[in-house]
This record gives structure tokens, C-alpha cells and sequence, in this order.
């Protein structure tokens, strides 16, 4: 269920027909996860995190299903024609292992399969469905790249490989950041990340990777990081303390080892 139409209208309109249809079908399965996702997007955000608890692969597909019909029409471009249902796949995945967990609804997902003079980083609500902020620019690791500019093709979990770390990231607290760009020293505010797919980016905590606020971040254009997704300055203030101690990030490039192995993809059923 990949390519489903991208205006949620008409998904609404479909889920209408669903929970008509069930009325008069005799023997009609009222609760299977098609209808559940339908009426979920009809009642709202309450029926969708009810949806959640049942756990199934069938409701992860469906309401990724939904997510992407919601949200894909307004996230271009992308490097990759699966890059944001993977990002959703693996949310809905995680959150449904660890509802404990996700304790806030908003998402910071960067496509790193595009050029950093690109605007690739968006936060979303997930139990709205809509864009918070985005697309903005977004640094990668300068140990990703040759050039200061460009597509990042190198992605690494090890320590002091100044790369960025695919994958799922749960957020932390926030904190007092400080680096420096161009011999100089400033501060941020910064956002711890715990990364949860196992041998791509679980270093991340002890790498020091964060998401933070840097002044080499510009509208148009991104330097390199020591790793980290780091954001303009004022974007950072406005957005990190909406993910912090419980929202999720999701770094994706079309990187084939990763795709094929991340533990939250194959869990979600990829």
C-alpha cells in the first residue's frame, strides 16, 4: 500500500464509503484495521492512538498508510520515493514497542539524500498530521562529506568519525550547548538523542550527538557538524523544547546497507 493518493481528502472520503459499506454487508468484519484506520481519521487523534495499542503490523502499515497520505504532497523533494514512509513506518513502529516512551507527538525528520543548500529537515505533529515547521536546512557530519557543500554519502556509528548516524533517535532533554564555528565560540540551545536503531546510531549519546542551534546553518545553505542534525539558531529555539523528553528524529539517505537492515524498518514490516 506504497502509493496511495496523496490528498488526505480523498482518503477521508474513502474511509467514509468503508464505514457505509460495513453498515450494510452482512457479516462485514466492523473491526478489521482498514476500517480502524478509517475511522480513526474521521473521529481523530484519540481514535488513532487507540488504533496504536493493538500493536499489529496490520495497523503500523495502515496508519503509515494515512500519515503519508496526509503529509507526502507537502514534503518535496525527496531523494527517495519510500524516505517518508520509512520515517513514519519506523515512528509508529517504535511508538507502538515503547508508548512509554514517545511521550510527545512531533517528529524531526531530515532527508540527508539531499545537497545541504536544500531545505531537508521538517518537524511534524504525527497525531495531527500536519507540518509543524519545515522544510528548513539541516547540517550533516563534515566526516559524511569531502566538499563543505553537498550530498553527504558516508554515514558511521563509531566513535570519532565526525559522520552522521542513521536512523531512529528518541529525544532527550534539553540542555546549555556550546561549540565553535570558525575559531570562535557560541552557544545554543541543544537536544539530547538516544539512538534506537541497534548498530547504526545506539553510539549517538556517547558520540555527544545532538540536535542544536549553530550559526553555520543559514535559510539557503548548511556547513558540516561533528555529526550532529544541528538547525539555525532561532529555529532551534522555537523546536527542540516541542521534541524534548519524549518526541522522536529520523535521519534517512537512500543508503542501502541501512535500509535493508535498520531494526526499525524490518520491525515495521519492510
Amino acid at each position: 500500500m506504497r502509493h496511495l493518493p496523496p490528498i488526505q481528502s480523498v482518503l477521508i472520503g474513502a474511509a467514509a464509503l468503508l464505514i457505509t459499506g460495513a453498515r450494510f454487508v452482512p457479516h462485514s468484519d466492523a473491526t478489521g484495521p482498514v476500517l480502524r484506520t478509517a475511522g480513526a481519521i474521521v473521529n481523530g487523534p484519540a481514535a488513532t492512538s487507540s488504533m496504536l495499542a493493538a500493536g499489529s503490523t496490520g495497523a503500523i502499515a495502515t496508519t503509515t498508510n494515512a500519515a503519508v497520505a496526509a503529509l507526502a504532497h507537502v514534503v518535496r523533494p525527496l531523494s527517495h520515493p519510500h524516505a517518508l514512509e520509512d520515517a513514519f513506518r519506523s515512528y509508529f513502529a517504535y511508538k507502538t514497542a515503547h508508548p512509554g516512551e514517545v511521550r510527545k507527538p512531533f517528529l524531526y525528520f531530515v532527508d540527508y539524500g539531499l545537497p545541504s543548500t536544500t531545505p531537508r529537515g521538517y518537524v511534524f505533529n504525527m497525531q495531527s498530521l500536519k507540518i509543524v515547521d519545515g522544510p528548513f536546512t539541516v547540517a550533516h557530519g563534515r566526516g559524511s562529506s569531502t566538499s563543505k557543500y553537498g550530498v553527504p554519502t558516508r554515514f558511521s556509528n563509531v566513535l570519532g568519525s565526525a559522520a552522521t548516524s542513521l536512523g531512529l533517535y528518541l529525544a532527550q532533554a534539553t540542555y546549555a550547548f556550546h561549540g565553535k564555528s570558525g575559531g570562535h565560540s557560541y552557544g545554543s540551545i541543544g537536544l539530547k538523542l538516544m539512538g534506537v536503531s541497534s548498530g547504526f546510531n545506539d553510539n549517538a549519546f556517547v558520540r555527544r550527538v545532538v540536535a542544536h542551534g549553530a550559526p553555520y546553518v543559514t535559510p539557503t545553505k548548511a556547513g558540516r557538524s561533528e555529526g550532529c542534525p544541528a538547525m539555525e539558531p532561532s529555529r532551534a529555539q522555537q523546536l527542540l523544547p516541542k521534541l524534548a523528553d519524549g518526541g522522536m528524529v529520523f535521519l534517512f539517505a537512500p543508503d542501502s546497507r541501512w535500509m535493508n537492515a535498520d531494526p526499525w524498518l524490518a520491525e515495521s514490516g519492510e
